[in-house]
């Protein structure tokens, strides 16, 4: 619904001649992709090595995810697989594309941002194919079909994602270290009870954060928080990064 309404707002503004709507998607999603994932001749971004024991340089992709391109100035079913060894050999088409096409686009002459979009292959070429812009790209798309006819089952316990989720809300508060809390989102918390914590969680994270500046620490310090201090209130110190 989303993106039909931002479709809908474009095709009828008087930018509609000069508009490159994209729409992709920021992760796979946890779907199998039969295509092995690029390790050859991917750059770091910015040569930076991440931490033991790992020490993940940051020089490959990962799954594949769509990207639809929506442009009167783009041919009807146009189907794009790569870049075609452009800019290099090993270029491939990844989220760094995105700013590699705008500085083509604009002929920016300020360097890349880093040595991946410097590589990234860029899809300038999609609206440069036409003589003129079309005319018979739909005004409206049609209204989506609801998945789900029902209202949402907040009493239910939490899926196997929700509860990643709420775990994932629980650093920020300091739950984390806590095993019983461990225990209560495998068994006992609800879908509302479950969504009320992530709320909290982010709420007391931020006003410990800003009660730790305000104090003088460094905020880039501020990533993670002891328990007892995202239980008090704002008026208590940082806890230690």
């Amino acid at each position: 619904m989303f993106v039909k309404e931002v479709y809908e707002t474009l095709r009828s503004s008087p930018q509609w001649n000069e508009t490159l709507m994209v729409i992709t998607y920021d992760e796979h999603g946890g779907f199998y992709d039969h295509v092995p994932t690029p390790v050859s001749g991917v750059p770091s971004p910015d040569d930076i090595v991440g931490q033991e024991p790992f020490n993940f340089k940051f020089d490959r992709l990962g799954v594949r995810v769509p990207t639809i391109m929506v442009s009167p100035w783009i041919k009807k079913g146009t189907v794009v697989h790569g870049p075609n060894g452009s800019p290099f050999n090993t270029s491939e088409f990844e989220h760094s594309s995105i700013p590699a096409t705008v500085k083509k686009i604009f002929n920016l002459t300020s360097p890349f941002l880093t040595k991946r979009d410097a590589w990234a292959g860029s899809f300038e070429f999609l609206v440069q194919s036409l003589n003129e812009p079309r005319t018979d790209c739909p005004e409206t798309l049609p209204t989506p079909v609801k998945i789900r006819q029902t209202e949402p089952n907040e009493d239910a316990k939490l899926s196997e994602f929700q509860q990643e989720l709420v775990q994932l809300a629980s650093v920020l508060k300091g739950d984390h270290v806590l095993p019983s809390f461990q225990e209560k989102i495998r068994k006992e918390m609800t879908v509302k009870e479950g969504k009320d914590y992530m709320d909290a969680a982010v709420q007391s994270f931020f006003e410990a954060g800003h009660t730790a500046i305000k104090m003088g620490v460094d905020e880039d310090q501020v990533v993670q928080m002891k328990p007892s201090l995202t239980t008090r209130p704002s008026t208590s110190s940082p806890g230690s990064p």
